[in-house]
């Protein structure tokens, strides 16, 4: 059976199947979150229930939990909990190059893993991140127990991307890893670069193979491409390699890949120099084997692709999000929504992209650039999404600096509105939680380095429900998680948790 999305009439008897058919993959209280956002298709849906609206209002820091720990951070953190076991852990990658479990009960530091030595910016031609380690979101697969991550290295004086995997028991390095990146491309004809190649995307795994995606450093520097690279879990061997053609492209959104179960979903940045349109500004439907194809179905460009490039509007500064609402006469529709710096939101279908200027929808959402990963949640007779950025279309009342929620609505063709906006100060990205899949929507985000609170607001009309002390060592495009029961934010040095009372 398809699931779609459903509206928010559901009978309470069926309330448990309605919410796996509207989220699958929901984390709830003892599951596990494996990914960025906790999903494949990167809707950073959570299931708490003890998190009600009410509850909300009395959100406070947990005094139990003492997540302090050494490292700065970008990634966001992920919760294992191995079935049968009696508590979970954290898991933490940091800019100094190291993994570290936390016990989600306590904080204590269960193990600690140093890969090698980060890059120091000044050994890099152009960037932001000092000293440069693990920036990319791992991904934990729980049939193999394994984690999976692109670390920057620097060894002999020279930059080194490498592919790890490690026991989630004891962060032990698995047999026939890391990959060096630089030779697993070289083994297929081609050439990468690791001193101008970054790595901030979150990874996957889809059919026995972790994907990696690759874009470039701040200031765009260099030689470098979009990249997504494959690597076989069981056999490190098997590689699967994608690249723009043109100079640019980069994949850089910290969401970076998502997936639907068959395909991969990738958002690529400006080109440099195209005179013909070559993979920039663009949404790429990816088979698993990463062949390139020049079918209009996987691929999507807006028609002024050139002149985003000129403007450095990437189509690319959020990931785009599978999206399954019910379309005509009870049917299914499949979409993608892609966001971009432009401003711009646009509607694909997401079994033909469209190619050039194919949207089903567009319309400009944002009165600035949208960078960081959206979240999406049910809504009657369609679905919201959720974005940190100013709103170019708030509705009367709303202040929209900071948030902004859109309605899509089902139809054909779809239609993109601004439901409700929020002021919020800071870059961090929005998540979602749930008592049940569908009632009490709560939309969470940290204002990270603005007024670094965590702030929540109700998911259907916007007002204010939580807003905490301020917390430090947020970093920009920083996103929280829903685990064990309580709101996840991570920080440089620390891991802070929330809990309803």
């Amino acid at each position: 059976m398809k699931c779609i999305w459903a509206g928010f009439r559901v009978l309470s008897a069926v309330a448990s199947l309605i919410s796996a058919c509207l989220l699958p993959g929901a984390p709830s209280r003892a599951q596990s979150v494996l990914g960025y956002h906790g999903q494949d298709n990167r809707r950073g849906a959570f299931t708490v229930p003890g998190l009600s609206w009410e509850q909300a209002r009395s959100l406070r820091l947990d005094a139990t939990f003492d997540g302090r720990f050494s490292g700065n951070v970008n990634a966001q953190p992920l919760y294992w909990r191995a079935p049968g076991a009696a508590a979970g852990s954290f898991l933490v990658a940091t800019e100094d190059d190291t993994v570290i479990a936390l016990d989600a009960r306590s904080g204590r530091e269960m193990w600690r893993r140093d890969l090698g030595r980060p890059m120091p910016l000044s050994s890099l031609p152009c960037g932001n991140i000092d000293p440069l380690g693990i920036t990319g979101t791992p991904v934990i697969d729980p049939t193999r127990q394994a984690i999976y991550l692109d670390a920057m290295i620097s060894e002999g004086g020279r930059a080194h991307h490498r592919i790890f995997a490690l026991s989630l028991k004891d962060g032990t390095v698995l047999s026939g890893w890391p990959v060096e990146v630089a030779d697993a491309v070289r083994a297929k004809s081609q050439s990468f670069d690791s001193s101008v190649q970054n790595e901030r995307g979150a990874l996957i795994l889809l059919n026995g193979m972790v994907y990696v995606p690759y874009g470039g450093f701040f200031g765009d520097c260099g030689d470098f491409h979009g990249w997504v690279v494959g690597v076989g879990q069981d056999d490190p061997t098997r590689i699967a390699v994608w690249r723009t053609r043109a100079r640019g492209g980069g994949i850089w959104a910290p969401g970076g890949i998502a997936a639907d179960g068959q395909s991969l979903f990738v958002a690529t940045g400006n080109t440099i120099g195209a005179a013909n349109w070559s993979d920039g500004e663009a949404v790429f439907r990816l088979d698993p084997d990463l062949r390139h194809s020049e079918r209009s179905q996987d691929f999507f460009a807006p028609r002024d692709w050139q002149a985003l490039d000129e403007r450095d509007a990437d189509l690319g500064g959020a990931n785009p999000i599978p999206l399954d609402l019910p379309g005509p006469e009870g049917s299914a529709r499949a979409l993608v929504l892609a966001l971009g710096k432009d401003g711009r939101g646009y509607l694909l279908d997401q079994r033909n992209l469209g190619g050039i200027g194919g949207a089903l929808a567009i319309e400009t959402v944002a009165a600035r650039p949208i960078r960081t990963a959206p979240a999406a949640y049910p809504a009657a007779n369609g679905g919201f999404v959720a974005f940190q950025g100013d709103g170019a279309r708030c509705p009367a009342g709303h202040r929209g600096e900071g948030l902004v929620v859109l309605k899509i609505g089902a139809g054909a063709p779809p239609a993109i509105a601004t439901a409700w906006c929020a002021a919020v100060r800071g870059a961090g990205a929005p998540i979602v939680t749930t008592t049940d899949g569908h009632s009490d929507p709560i939309v969470w985000l940290v204002g990270a380095e603005g007024d670094d609170r965590l702030h929540g607001f109700r998911g259907d009309t916007g007002d204010s429900l939580f807003a905490s002390a301020p917390i430090a060592g947020l970093n920009h495009f920083q996103t929280l998680l829903a685990a064990d029961g309580r709101l996840i934010v991570g920080a440089d040095n620390h891991l802070y948790a929330f809990a309803p009372p």
